[in-house]
């Protein structure tokens, strides 16, 4: 299969703390079209690695190779407030100087793909969190990245406004064929969504693990739950 991203012998520190290591010794390849997922305690480097495979920061030794362009969603939607709904989603697509003719449609195209058809004239103080997560989905699927990058997406929402993101994002990802790398804190999350798992511990890759339960998944069987105790070791180990 075609890799997505390579990440080859990265490191990562900062001038405030040259002598420590953010990140360190991260190999990874993540597959075209592969749900990749991160976890691990807060702190461990989860958010800086994806930072570096977004081009947000520069590791400090090592290389990042990609397939195609990224995307990046943020913990908090990291919506423009002085803009209504339609500019955030198209705020990438003017950025790169689309015709106004297209991005239009696109913008409407991915507005539906997220369940806010009609809320394109609402600024982000009228919407709920969840909405506000959906804008800033769209808008990074409206420049149709080859890699969709989420950094720990639903970790703010309430249970119930989560069950549905998961439930439209891997609807996203089966229709679109993108592939996404995600962050999250939560094992039993990237249980639910993800093809594979790294285990984070300290600035580094612990492990991964395949997760090869069918589709949709189901959160209390014991499959489930083994895979849970499973991951959990690996990060503790």
């Amino acid at each position: 299969m075609t890799k997505a991203l390579t990440l080859q012998d990265i490191y990562k520190s900062y001038p405030t703390e040259p002598k420590k290591w953010a990140v360190e010794k991260i190999n990874l390849e993540v597959e075209q079209g592969e749900f990749f997922c991160l976890v691990g305690p807060s702190g461990c480097g989860k958010s800086t690695l994806l930072k570096v495979i977004s081009g947000i920061e520069k590791p400090t030794k090592g290389q990042v190779n990609v397939s195609g362009n990224i995307s990046m969603v943020f913990q908090s939607g990291a919506l423009l407030p002085w803009l209504n709904v339609f500019d955030n989603v198209a705020f990438g697509l003017n950025m790169k100087e689309t015709p106004s003719h297209m991005i239009k449609g696109k913008v409407e195209h991915y507005l539906q793909m997220v369940n806010l058809s009609g809320f394109d004239k609402k600024f982000p103080r009228e919407l709920s969190g969840g909405q506000r997560q959906r804008v800033g989905i769209a808008r990074a699927l409206a420049v149709q990245p080859k890699i969709l990058l989420l950094d720990e997406p639903f970790s703010a929402l309430d249970p119930l406004t989560t069950v549905g993101l998961h439930n439209d994002l891997l609807k996203i990802w089966q229709e679109t064929k993108i592939t996404v790398v995600m962050v999250s804190h939560l094992l039993e999350e990237a249980i639910l969504l993800a093809d594979r798992i790294g285990a984070m511990t300290s600035g580094n890759i612990r492990g991964i693990m395949n997760v090869e339960l069918p589709r949709p998944r189901k959160l209390k069987s014991e499959d489930f739950y083994n895979l849970e105790d499973k991951l959990y070791k690996l990060i503790q180990s």
